[in-house]
């Protein structure tokens, strides 16, 4: 990419648009990440003996092991939200710079 192209497609207003609602999304999603597992790990640091629970009488299957499965599959799925993210609307906006780039 030559330099002035360069310098086309960062001027653009598109694509500063584009770059501060990609960092809200990844800092947000990446916070709200963040907060799960420390609170997850406050968890067990603080209250292990209610993480320790049965989830049912004699079962030995305790609170703690949902608990943490769920952290992992909401790590699963925000991926997925931001993907989804990224693919219909950042990736609109990415085609619309470079076709107005093009002209």
């Amino acid at each position: 990419m030559s330099a002035d192209l360069y310098e086309q497609v960062k001027r653009n207003p598109k694509f500063q648009q584009l770059v501060r609602r990609r960092a809200r999304w990844a800092w947000g999603l990446a916070s709200l990440i963040l907060l799960m597992y420390f609170a997850f790990i406050m968890l067990i640091a603080f209250t292990p003996q209610w993480l320790a629970q049965p989830i049912a009488t004699g079962s030995v299957i305790t609170l703690g092991i949902p608990i943490g499965v769920l952290v992992i599959i909401v790590a699963f799925v925000l991926t997925g939200v931001y993907v989804h993210k990224a693919n219909s609307d950042f990736d609109r906006i990415n085609q619309q710079i470079i076709s107005e780039t093009e002209q």
